[in-house]
This record gives structure tokens, C-alpha cells and sequence, in this order.
């Protein structure tokens, strides 16, 4: 019980103890401990502003990237519908020749018809107008072995020329 009950001398011992150690302290711990605390508060705020200001930048630059991917994709449609367009034209343009070239391939073709018509028509022409000429000339021979009406009938042929 001793112990619970301190005396006098005991409580100014440890008092006078408690003050020294307190002075010593006070004038060599206090201020490195209280210097390190304003470091530290010096360095939280500065981590805080320089946090602060990393989000704003973040901020901005997520509007900007925002801004230039807006901007991309209307860039990106403009080239499609260019593309698409380009494409259109192209294929129209390759319909137009292609019927272009149709309509003179069937042009070329009508005339070769044609004229291989032509020919052939010729052809037969002349063939009809020899067969006649050789059955002309066959029935005639019978029919004029004399000279003499021969001639007269060739007169009368040029005759008649002569007047049509």
C-alpha cells in the first residue's frame, strides 16, 4: 500500500525529474518535432494542390480527348460518305460505259450483219442474174440459130433501152 500512498520527497523527486526532462525536451526535441510536422503539413498540402491540379488537368485533357474523338468520328463520316459516293460514282460511271460499249458492240454487230446481208444478198444477185444470164442465153441459142433474127431481136432489145 506503500506504493499507492507515495510520499513527499518521492512526488518533488519525480516532479523535479519530469521538469528536467521536460526543459531538455522543449528545447532540443520540440523544435525538430514540431519543424518535421510543418515539413510534413508543407509537404501534404503541396501533394494536395499538386493532386488538385493534376485533376484538373486530367479533367481537361478528357475534354480535349473527348473534343478530338468527336472530331474523329465526324472526320470518319465525312470519308465514308465520300467513299460512299466515290463508289456510287464509280459504279456508275462503269454501268454507263458498259452500255456505251454494249450499244457500240451491237451497233458493230448490226453492221457487220448488215453488210454480210448485203454481201450475201449480192451474192445471190449475181448468182440468180448468171443462172438467168446461162439459161437466157441457152433458150436463146435454140430459139435464134439464125443469125439474122438474132440481130433483129438485139435491135429491138436496144430499142426498147433506148425509149425506158
Amino acid at each position: 500500500m506503500e506504493l499507492l500512498l507515495p510520499k513527499l520527497g518521492l512526488l518533488i523527486w519525480t516532479l523535479l525529474a519530469f521538469l528536467i526532462v521536460f526543459f531538455i525536451l522543449k528545447k532540443m526535441a520540440w523544435p525538430a518535432i514540431i519543424k518535421g510536422l510543418r515539413d510534413r503539413e508543407n509537404t501534404i498540402a503541396e501533394s494536395l494542390a499538386t493532386a488538385q491540379k493534376v485533376k484538373e488537368e486530367m479533367a481537361q485533357m478528357k475534354s480535349e480527348n473527348e473534343a478530338i474523338l468527336a472530331k474523329a468520328r465526324e472526320e470518319r463520316a465525312v470519308m465514308l460518305k465520300e467513299a460512299r459516293e466515290t463508289k456510287d460514282r464509280i459504279i456508275n460511271e462503269a454501268k454507263e460505259q458498259a452500255k456505251l460499249d454494249a450499244s457500240k458492240i451491237i451497233a458493230e454487230a448490226q453492221a457487220a450483219i448488215n453488210a454480210q446481208k448485203m454481201a450475201a444478198m449480192t451474192d445471190v444477185k449475181n448468182q440468180v442474174g448468171k443462172l438467168v444470164l446461162e439459161t437466157t442465153e441457152k433458150v436463146l441459142r435454140r430459139e435464134f440459130a439464125n443469125k439474122q433474127v438474132q440481130e433483129e431481136h438485139i435491135q429491138s432489145l436496144v430499142n426498147e433501152l433506148k425509149m425506158n
